[in-house]
């Protein structure tokens, strides 16, 4: 399918600057650029291929000025990140099959109720008095156990599986291998040297328009509810344990994990690889690098690094003075034997 630059101009509220009867098929990335193709300038880091891309229309900010000749068609937005996201869900919602029906084989209780124009796809799986809301789509081998609760315009993708009490809210999506409501990691010391396994009796919440990555879990409460709050978006393979609560709007990059009753707040940015340990709070709005091991709670407002994880300039200085330990090493030798010598030195006037 063809879009024209006036439609794009049109549907971004954005500026030409150059041929407006230009026609792309598909986006690529700005140093990849081919005829035919949408891309778009953000990051001014990567300035220096717009003057060589091949693509034939550029999105960039409207305070963006060339130093050179461009090849391209420009469109001038307001946040030209933020307007290629909606081209691509323009993109996407043009170009996908919308999957409807119950593909056989998959199994229904009779107990369990479906919304209207719902996809089901083969091997899939409704558990008892389970309730599943309009215009979901449940990919094959997708496994939801009893006494689930899932609301409107869900996308739940292949092998997701969802334990019984789960609730997701409306405008969901989980990728595939998703867990929700596995059993939290909660396991008695015993004096003979074992563990005694604590039954797992709460449940997993996802609020409204959150987004699960692919082979992340989330598991139950150990007694109420582990909560991912409104808007809030987690990668792959991110572990949320017994209890937490992930706060509304909170984004969580891949591989990051924490331990059990923890809270995170509003607004909060977690980088790859992040860690927190169990019974923390951690406040809204704060920024956590990556690779951080936080030990301890962190107020407002804060952006930390490092592990343990202290205030980002600390942790830069940190870094610095690490980074230098070896020529420090040297120089520490080098004066040690100065040192020496000039005791020797002393020792010889004074004798």
């Amino acid at each position: 399918m063809d879009f024209k630059a006036t439609d794009i101009a049109r549907f971004l509220n954005g500026e030409i600057i150059g041929n407006e009867e230009i026609k792309v098929s598909n986006v690529s990335k700005i140093e990849e650029g081919k005829p035919g193709t949408l891309t778009f300038l953000a990051n001014m880091k990567y300035e220096n291929y717009i003057y060589s891309t091949k693509a034939s229309i550029v999105l960039v900010n409207r305070s963006f000025v060339p130093k050179e000749k461009i090849g391209a068609t420009l469109i001038k937005v307001d946040d030209a990140y933020q307007a290629f996201a909606s081209l691509l869900d323009l993109y996407t919602q043009a170009m996908s099959t919308q999957k409807t029906g119950i593909e056989q084989p998959s199994f229904i209780d009779s107990s369990a109720n479906v919304g209207d124009n719902i996809y089901l796809g083969a091997f899939a799986y409704i558990g008892k008095k389970s309730n599943i809301g309009n215009n979901c789509k449940i990919y094959p081998q997708v496994y939801i156990g009893d006494n689930v609760t899932i609301g409107d315009d869900c996308t739940l993708y292949a092998g997701v599986k969802v334990y019984a009490g789960s609730v997701i809210g409306n405008r969901c999506i989980v990728h595939s291998g998703a867990v929700i409501g596995s059993d939290g990691f909660g396991f008695a010391p015993l004096e003979d040297g074992t563990y005694k396994k604590i039954p797992q009796i709460g449940n997993a919440v996802l609020e409204d328009d959150v987004e699960i990555g692919a082979n992340t879990t989330i598991d139950c409460g150990t007694m109420g509810s582990t909560i991912v709050k409104k808007g809030a978006k987690i990668d792959n393979l991110v572990q949320v344990a017994h209890n937490c609560e992930v706060g509304e709007n909170t984004v969580i990059a891949g591989q990051a994990g924490m331990a059990g009753t923890t809270k995170i707040g509003k607004n909060c940015k977690l980088a790859g690889q992040v860690g927190l340990a169990g019974h923390l709070t951690i406040g809204n709005n704060v920024i956590i690098g990556a690779q951080a091991g936080v030990p301890k709670s962190v107020p407002d407002n804060q952006v930390i690094l490092g592990s343990p994880a202290i205030d980002i300039k600390d942790a830069i200085k940190a870094m610095t003075i690490y980074r230098n330990l070896p020529k420090l090493r040297e120089e520490v030798i080098q004066l040690q034997k100065e040192l020496n010598n000039l005791k020797k030195q002393i020792n010889s006037a004074e004798n």
